[in-house]
């Protein structure tokens, strides 16, 4: 079977977050050499990047820029330079915005997700934001814009066509964020394409999505299938499309390359996938 015609698909592994643990799953990958594990049979599988948060000594999520360069350091020996690194910024309700860019300060990463209402939490951050952002941009910081709700996109299209922030790198979709059980459906893709849709300034933006609960792979598929990327992975589910608990993320990863490729859509070239989501080094 043979979909029209798209560009080709990047896949990011989310292999851990910030909430679950090994009691979840014991396969959910805590210390840095399990994120680096699972990152690497990841990437085997068709990762093309990885989003990855690191845990503190009890294993709670922390913006500690010792343990994210020492990560790093270990991906890129581990995996090379084919594979993209994203860190997060993400608050979990703890972290402000001021730590927030004091953690990509430090870390200077080659890509960073940052939730759009966490970074603009407080009126008062609006120029700090925006040296922050331009300072970004100089470092070639590739910034995904984590999008929960539509309205995150009409704040981030006002501050780009105010010119107080530059023209986002990539946008990520959260589908079913704060829907009840955060069980996320395909028709949750609608309301963020419409939104896209009102803004000259995103609509060549390249965008992905993230689901929970056990029609994620349908919702990776439906955005795939209207040109958009995926991240998968523990973060957000454990359940292959038939309803099974998956062994790891790598077989996630597995398991959605396969789909996608019966579609007849073929995975980016490392070089491809930088391009996509416009991440300009290391």
């Amino acid at each position: 079977m043979h979909q029209a015609a798209r560009e080709p698909f990047v896949i990011m592994v989310a292999p851990n977050g910030a909430r679950r643990t090994k009691a979840d799953h014991p396969a959910l990958p805590i210390t840095q050499a399990e994120i680096v594990d699972a990152v690497a049979d990841a990437h085997a599988a068709g990762a093309h990047a990885a989003h990855v948060h690191v845990r503190d000594e009890n294993g709670q999520h922390v913006l500690d820029a010792d343990r994210y360069l020492r990560l790093t350091e270990a991906l890129r020996a581990r995996c090379g330079n084919d594979l993209i690194i994203q860190i997060t910024t993400e608050a979990l309700g703890r972290y402000t915005p001021t730590e927030q860019r004091a953690l990509v300060d430090a870390v200077r990463p080659e890509a960073v997700s940052i939730a759009m209402r966490e970074l603009f939490a407080d009126a008062d951050d609006e120029q700090a934001n925006a040296d922050f952002l331009a300072w970004a941009a100089s470092e070639q910081i590739a910034i995904q814009w984590i999008i929960y709700a539509p309205d995150d996109l009409d704040r981030l299209a006002e501050r780009i066509d105010a010119r107080t922030m530059p023209e986002a790198d990539a946008l990520l979709f959260v589908l079913g964020r704060y829907t009840a059980g955060q069980q996320s459906n395909p028709v949750d893709i609608v309301p963020f394409l419409e939104a896209r849709k009102r803004h000259p300034c995103l609509q060549n933006r390249p965008w992905s999505v993230c689901a929970f609960g056990a029609d994620e792979t349908d919702c990776l598929v439906a955005a795939m299938t209207l040109d958009g990327d995926a991240r998968i992975g523990f973060e957000n589910n454990l359940l292959h499309a038939d309803g099974s608990v998956a062994a790891d993320n790598a077989e996630r990863v597995a398991a959605l390359t396969r789909t996608v490729e019966k579609l007849g859509f073929e995975p980016a070239t490392p070089a491809e996938a930088r391009k996509r989501l416009n991440v300009r080094r290391p």
